[in-house]
């Protein structure tokens, strides 16, 4: 059966309506599937509506930033209470959080010599607020295309171009995300529930951390993201045994956010890559 665990709507950083998405998974014949936009459950109710129109079981699902002492990653986590008051006052924390510092990036831009009205961008976002789509807005004006092109020394620089220089350059600004203690995280899960899955642990061909996972093990952690098209061979075969030395559920997502678009032969992930739960082993517990 296909399923899909890790997926994002316009509520984060994808392009498609929650609705729109659930349409797409349709015709891509999924079955099962999870809305995990970033730090945001705004799109899930839409979700769950359209994917029951598509005859898709939905699962509730978020994708956290988290951080254990110095260590940095990405959690998704299934099957929690999505009405619970007390997720919603730690979501807006940071989501304030991540506003604020967006903010002031945006700042740094206009002392470039940059054209932006920071509230009138950040007001169109109520949830998140992706990079890539504040980028966009700012893009908007001819003279800041201008300026951007001139800085870069491209006449047309990529979205990825414009992150390194303008939000990733400790000169410029050093725009980070919003990262949680995963105490927090556990502390939360007591009282809503759900499963808590490390996501792509070896996306960039980031080094597979055993010590990292087995102290996560400990702590609570769920279950791995296994099968992702961030994922090699070499990648998916070593945390498959880590899964099974330290009995996680397996997991798997495509992590689609948007179509290429243009004459581009692969328009997203799926025109390569799909999932069967077949290959997932305890992700029943998640998938009922």
């Amino acid at each position: 059966m296909r399923i899909d665990l890790q997926l994002h709507s316009n509520y984060s950083d994808g392009s498609l309506t929650p609705t729109e998405l659930a349409l797409f998974l349709s015709e891509k014949l999924v079955k099962i599937a999870a809305l995990t936009d970033h730090n945001t459950v705004g799109g899930l109710d839409e979700f769950r509506q359209a994917c029951e129109k598509n005859k898709i079981k939905a699962i509730t699902g978020i994708e956290i930033y988290v951080k254990l002492n110095r260590r940095k990653f990405n959690l998704l986590w299934y099957n929690f209470d999505d009405t619970d008051p007390s997720l919603h006052r730690f979501l807006r924390l940071s989501q304030t959080r991540r506003r604020e510092q967006m903010r002031r990036a945006l700042l740094k831009l206009k002392k470039l010599g940059l054209n932006i009205n920071e509230n009138k961008i950040l007001d169109k976002f109520g949830h998140y607020i992706p990079l890539n789509y504040i980028i966009r807005e700012v893009k908007q004006r001819p003279d800041n295309r201008k300026k951007i092109a001139e800085q870069l020394g491209a006449r047309s620089p990529s979205e990825e171009a414009i992150i390194k220089h303008f939000f990733k350059n400790p000169k410029i600004n050093k725009l980070e995300e919003c990262y949680i203690d995963f105490s927090h995280i556990l502390k939360l899960r007591k009282k809503i529930g759900g499963q808590l899955v490390l996501n792509h642990p070896g996306r960039n061909n980031d080094r597979i951390d055993e010590n990292f996972i087995a102290q996560l093990k400990k702590l609570g952690l769920d279950g791995i993201e296994v099968v992702s098209p961030h994922h090699g061979i070499g990648s998916v075969m070593r945390l498959q045994r880590l899964a099974k030395l330290y009995k996680l559920i397996i997991t798997g997502g495509s992590d689609y956010h948007m179509n290429e678009g243009g004459s581009a032969a692969v328009q997203n992930v799926y025109s390569y890559f799909k999932i069967d739960d077949k290959y997932l082993p305890g992700v029943d517990k998640i998938i009922g």
